[in-house]
């Protein structure tokens, strides 16, 4: 189910799709098109919140013509999710990061084949309360703030010593940060790490590979991502990070933090996470299990309903995130219409 407030305005939206998408071809699932009538059925999705309030909605409107078929859609995280696709516990995998070397394993010792499915763009947006003095973040930065070299101190302490030695006089304000942000279930969090480049810089500082791929150990961690954001409205002083749209729909209640990888400062927008000049700029991904689909009309229905201009281009684009460019929307088509033929 979506989370709080965004879910009556997806509701919504989920009524006007519906009269949208009935203006579309019928092709079964390489285009525009609506979803087949009449299937029955129960299909589990769970896995990424990031990428729950886009499945949700295209579970509603799979759900229009489909009244019969049960779909439960949960967000757990990235990893939690994974975990259960592996064990065939689910049929589809929400992710909001590339399945990864110890997951693919899980899955090929469970006996799971799977296609990963590009569905969407995504800007892992850093965040502050409104009245925070902070506007833009270099890299090195998000590295004094969040990685494992900060444990236990503040920006009026050893973390702001380390912001000057990482990104210069005068990085950071004077002021103790309070640290709110995903925790190792999530995609997101090891999206961030990836993106900010926390692991490399924290082996440059001679911190061992165990403990390099983490954030400091001492923030708090939430895998509701309204937690995360009601932390940045409690508080003056708090920093975290969450998903493009889920920093959207907060609004004037929190600061949007500009990023900056050494070619000036740059805003999360959805402009700049099209065109990838955003830093934190990710895909989004769904994985379906092959065999389960090929078994169950339903299952194959669903995702073939997905990757429709209904699912691809107007669910993603009503859940806040932004729509793939059309060569690769194409690309997810092909690889699925390949995977299950």
């Amino acid at each position: 189910m979506v989370k709080g407030k965004r879910w009556a305005r997806m509701l919504a939206g989920v009524a006007v799709l519906t009269l949208v998408s009935a203006a579309c071809g019928d092709d079964g699932g390489s285009g525009d098109g609506n979803a087949p009538e009449g299937l029955t059925g129960s299909i589990t999705i769970s896995g990424s919140s990031t990428v729950e309030p886009i499945s949700s909605l295209v579970a509603e409107l799979f759900n229009e013509p489909n009244p019969d078929v049960e779909i439960t859609v949960q967000g757990p995280g990235t990893g939690d999710g994974f975990e259960l696709f592996c064990k065939g516990e689910i049929d589809i995998a929400d992710a909001s990061r590339p399945i990864d070397e110890e997951e693919v394993t899980a899955c090929e010792d469970g006996g799971i084949e799977y296609q990963e499915l590009e569905v969407a763009l995504d800007g892992i947006t850093v965040m502050v309360n409104s009245a925070s003095s902070i506007e833009c973040l270099s890299m090195e930065d998000l590295y004094a703030i969040f990685g494992p070299e900060s444990d236990g101190v503040d920006s009026t302490g050893d973390a702001n010593t380390l912001s000057k030695e990482v990104g210069g006089e005068g990085a950071m304000p004077s002021q103790d940060l309070e640290v709110t942000a995903p925790g190792e279930e999530s995609g997101t969090y090891d999206a961030f790490l990836d993106l900010a480049g926390v692991e490399d810089m924290a082996i440059e500082h001679g911190v061992g590979e165990d403990d390099a791929a983490a954030l400091r150990s001492d923030y708090q961690s939430s895998a509701n991502d309204n937690v995360i954001i009601q932390a940045m409205e409690g508080s003056p002083n708090a920093i975290g990070f969450v998903g493009f749209a889920f920093a959207e729909e907060a609004g004037d209640a929190v600061k949007e933090v500009e990023i900056d990888a050494g070619d000036g400062c740059v805003a999360p927008t959805s402009e700049t996470i099209a065109d990838g000049s955003y830093p934190l700029s990710r895909s989004l991904f769904i994985y379906p299990n092959v065999a389960t689909a090929g078994d169950d009309e339903a299952v194959k229905a669903l995702v073939d309903y997905f990757l429709t201009e209904d699912g691809l281009v107007l669910a993603v684009e009503e859940a806040g995130y932004i729509a793939l460019p059309a060569d690769r929307q194409d690309a997810s088509r092909s690889a699925w219409e390949s995977a299950v033929s």
